[in-house]
């Protein structure tokens, strides 16, 4: 297994790392294609094309689990797997629980009053992976932000396989009291939730990570419903690290990135030669030890790059142009380069900073923008179940004062309507 390695004093330098940049998101944006049509019959034909998928990708033909079975799945499970939930989920909550918003309120000197409330979003479905891998931890991250906004219906929409699901998943939905709970996956299950069949009412808005097709699926019904402002894709990291980083622990944290899909990327920034043929050989040593090797390899294969740049600001630069999922600081010094960093999802600080941390108990939350989209947008917070309302209570002084100066903008643009309307509630009109 080779990894690409870039030279940032090759002239080649910066084309090159376009090239495989662009090649990845290509081949994200390219499984768009493919979810149109699986999203067209389901919408069209409902719980019946929907079933139809599930066979076909799922091995299951039940979309809605037994309640019995879904206890009995719980009471299986580890209680050390339990308490690790509880530890992660208290934690979460606290922290997503200093995000809330304050309403504002204002009124001018003409007494005119303008309030500006936060108020949450009516129904959101949570997309959590499932089939062959299971991850309790995106359930938390998903569900306690909307559970703090306030939001009344949270769905789950988690594909099983051959009709069982994961305990540990189905333990996380009970501690965030989710009572909709959907054994389906995939883009036909975005479409489901987004347009409703005779099982599944529709929702507002649909958020959580997911591969490829999933990303596209959320994308193509985008407008019908909501989705997150970002691109929650395949997982991405980038390491930066000098001569005092651990090549072993650097090597694990990119293989722990890798192990999630074959589209998953993994980069590694450093100006210590020496430190990046040590991870190499490190990658070689501790890939053979993981159950999902196959997977990492072709992640670490196809989308790896191991990076020598020289100059710290060459290094910041790579690193605001790449827009990482998810960043870790991995040097001696970090105090000098992370203020900055303008466009990453998250950021590790130090050494023992891991990103696998960030992933479960830590409190901050590991939805984040992937495919470039940390250059203009945030990971899941309790913003994200929140819409917006102004509401304007008008004065009779107010409009009088500030009614003429309108009129004029609105016949500016030649909107004489809009001048008329508030021609007619002013006492004193102006010619």
């Amino acid at each position: 297994m080779t990894m690409k390695v870039l030279i940032s004093k090759n002239k080649s330098f910066e084309k090159d790392l376009d090239n495989l940049l662009y090649k990845r998101r290509e081949k994200i944006i390219s499984d768009k294609v493919s979810v149109t049509k699986i999203i067209k019959d389901v919408k069209s034909n409902g719980d019946k094309a929907l079933i139809k998928y599930e066979k076909r990708f799922n091995k299951n033909n039940k979309i809605i689990p037994n309640l019995k079975k879904i206890n009995r799945l719980i009471k299986s499970l580890d209680p050390k797997v339990k308490k690790a939930i509880d530890i992660a989920y208290n934690r979460i909550y606290k922290f997503h629980s200093l995000q809330k918003f304050k309403n504002i309120s204002y009124t001018d000197r003409f007494k005119n009053k303008l309030n500006y409330k936060y108020l949450p979003i009516d129904s959101v479905a949570i997309y959590v992976p499932g089939s062959t891998a299971s991850y309790p931890s995106s359930v938390l991250m998903n569900a306690i932000p909307a559970i703090v906004a306030g939001v009344k219906r949270v769905v789950m929409i988690n594909p099983g396989y051959k009709g069982n699901q994961n305990p540990a998943v189905l333990y996380a939905a009970k501690k965030c009291r989710i009572k909709e709970i959907y054994s389906i996956g995939g883009p036909s299950a975005i479409a489901a939730v987004s347009y409703g069949t005779k099982k599944i009412n529709k929702v507002d808005k649909i958020v959580g990570p997911g591969n490829s097709y999933v990303a596209a699926a959320k994308k193509e019904v985008f407008g019908d419903v909501g989705i997150e402002g970002m691109t929650a894709g395949p997982s991405e990291i980038t390491i930066v690290c000098d001569k005092y980083s651990n090549p072993e622990w650097v090597a694990s944290d990119l293989i722990g990135q890798a192990e999630h899909d074959p589209l998953a990327q993994c980069i590694l920034i450093s100006k210590d030669k020496n430190l990046i043929s040590k991870v190499k050989i490190e990658i070689a040593k501790q890939l053979k030890s993981i159950p999902r090797e196959s997977i990492a390899r072709k992640s670490l294969k196809n989308n790896g790059i191991l990076m020598y740049v020289s100059k710290d600001d060459k290094i910041i630069n790579i690193v605001n142009k790449i827009a990482p999922e998810h960043l870790e600081l991995n040097i001696k010094n970090y105090k000098s380069l992370v203020s900055k960093v303008k466009n990453s999802g998250s950021i590790c600080l130090g050494k023992y900073a891991v990103m696998a941390m960030t992933d479960y108990n830590v409190g901050s939350n590991h939805i984040l923008p992937t495919n470039g989209s940390a250059k203009y947008s945030s990971g899941i917070s309790v913003n994200e179940f929140y819409k917006r309302i102004s509401y304007i209570n008008l004065s009779k002084k107010g409009i009088e004062s500030l009614g003429p100066s309108v009129i004029t903008l609105a016949n500016y643009e030649g909107l004489k309507g809009h001048a008329q309307s508030i021609k007619k509630r002013i006492k004193k009109r102006s010619k």
